[in-house]
């Protein structure tokens, strides 16, 4: 059995043996395919240094300091690898999946299918990710380098049901596991201990250089599976007036007005709740509209928008440089609500609000074509226009605070997938109207590395 980091080295890889880590730092670049970097999966680079940007208040317009941990460096250029391998760990070292019998399925629209792929194929299991047809077809083409089997269902990023009914069909195999993202807790677990307490850590080391005063005013995520979100959770104990704010597609607000449709922001707006998440903790949710979100994209895709950022705008050549090539439509739609969440809250310059970019432009080259082929490459005005418009006039419009009835409404919306759909009983669903249900989950961490520890002293085992 192949193994990789704990929890614990994940959020604090200096504590991975010295010649393990030295060896995947060197792996990063010589043969990303070896498994040795899975002990890559951190949000801190070889010199310990989390892996963010604040960005320049010359392109948010707000004064609230806006910090953006980005994805593009964990192997397979997003984050979601991190969930994947968690979810993973945890089901071999219990028992619930052996490499040498299972054939692992990971449902997804995108980043956590390729992260299953990277991962699946690198700790020796068959995988298989099921992905609608519509995907950017970057998508495809790294799972199938990955060594993965791809199943295509109906549809783009909404339809998650045909995935959940594709999977229904494989799961009769009793050798085949469905490591399903949208319910298994490994995800919640990677971004609760390891994405939270990095960014409690990243607040005061910010703070210590005259950024936000140590403490994360608000934590803004989009949902696809909702695992990312769960950071807030942590941040909300760190740091008791955190506010936890999610984010939907105005072209498919599930959870803000029960809606439905079609959509562009790959990654997120499912139209389902998820099992994984903690509608409980969140104190407001902010509808984005899905072309605000690829016209944003495309100022750091089009030469014009570049140069407007610099010789319009004031954002120093090298900042712009580093920005180009970091974000992905949900980074952008990630950004749009955390300016709004800034206004919305009448955020100060002291007080930080922190999100995330899952993954970086890479993923969207061809959606870009797409972009230019139905509205043309941006010329200096249109670029000026974006960012006025975009990024300077987000409004407070399309928020829903999180009060108990809100949050009743938001739990309940659960049922119709989850107890009419997926198996589950409505006692299981009831059951997380407790905060214990949450706590529990998050204290497994000690235990499955402790498990995982202790396999290693067995067996001598990594990879």
């Amino acid at each position: 059995m192949i193994t990789g980091p704990t929890f614990e080295e994940m959020l604090h890889p200096q504590k991975i043996d010295p010649q393990t880590r030295a060896k995947a730092l060197r792996m990063r670049t010589e043969d990303p395919l070896d498994p040795i970097n899975l002990f890559n999966i951190t949000w801190r680079d070889g010199n310990n240094e989390v892996y963010h940007v604040v960005l320049p208040p010359e392109l948010t317009g707000v004064e609230a300091p806006i910090v953006v941990l980005y994805g593009k460096e964990f192997p397979s250029g997003s984050h979601k690898v991190g969930a994947a391998y968690s979810v993973l760990i945890e089901k071999q070292l219990f028992g619930e999946v052996d490499p040498n019998i299972h054939t692992l399925v990971w449902p997804s629209t995108g980043n956590y299918g390729i992260g299953g792929a990277w991962v699946g194929c690198r700790m020796g299991c068959r995988s298989i990710v099921v992905l609608p047809a519509g995907m950017s077809e970057e998508r495809f083409k790294l799972i199938e380098s990955y060594g993965a089997d791809i199943i295509r269902t109906v549809g783009s990023e909404s339809n998650v049901k045909e995935i959940y009914d594709k999977t229904w069909e494989l799961r009769q195999d009793p050798n085949v596991r469905i490591l399903n993202q949208f319910e298994v807790m490994g995800n919640y677990r990677f971004h609760y201990h390891v994405t939270g307490n990095t960014i409690v850590e990243l607040a005061q080391e910010l703070a210590a250089k005259g950024i936000g005063n140590g403490t994360a005013a608000a934590y803004v995520s989009s949902m696809g599976s909702a695992g990312t979100i769960a950071a807030g959770d942590r941040l909300k104990q760190a740091f008791p007036e955190h506010k936890i704010v999610g984010l939907e597609p105005i072209q498919c607000p599930t959870l803000f007005n029960n809606g439905y449709g079609t959509h562009e922001i790959q990654g997120i707006g499912d139209k389902h709740v998820t099992w994984i998440h903690n509608t409980w903790n969140m104190d407001a949710m902010i509808c984005i509209d899905d072309m605000e979100c690829l016209r944003g994209l495309q100022l750091f895709a089009d030469e014009a928008g570049l140069d407007v950022l610099v010789k319009r705008f004031g954002v120093p050549s090298g900042t712009v440089e580093k920005l180009a090539p970091m974000f992905g439509i949900s980074g952008i739609c990630n950004i749009l609500g955390a300016i709004k969440t800034a206004k919305h809250y009448r955020f100060g310059p002291s007080q930080a609000v922190y999100t995330i970019a899952t993954d970086s432009m890479s993923r969207y080259y061809s959606t870009m074509d797409w972009m230019r082929s139905k509205y043309g490459v941006l010329d200096e005005a249109e670029a000026v226009g974006i960012v006025r418009s975009i990024y300077h006039g987000q409004k407070t419009d399309w928020i829903q605070d999180g009060t108990d009835e809100a949050r009743t409404r938001w739990h309940n919306l659960k049922y119709y997938t989850w107890v009419e759909q997926q198996g589950r009983t409505v006692e299981e669903l009831d059951a997380q109207k407790d905060p214990a249900w949450w706590q529990g989950h998050q204290q497994r961490i000690q235990e499955i590395d402790t498990a995982l520890v202790e396999f290693r002293r067995q067996h001598g085992s990594h990879a």
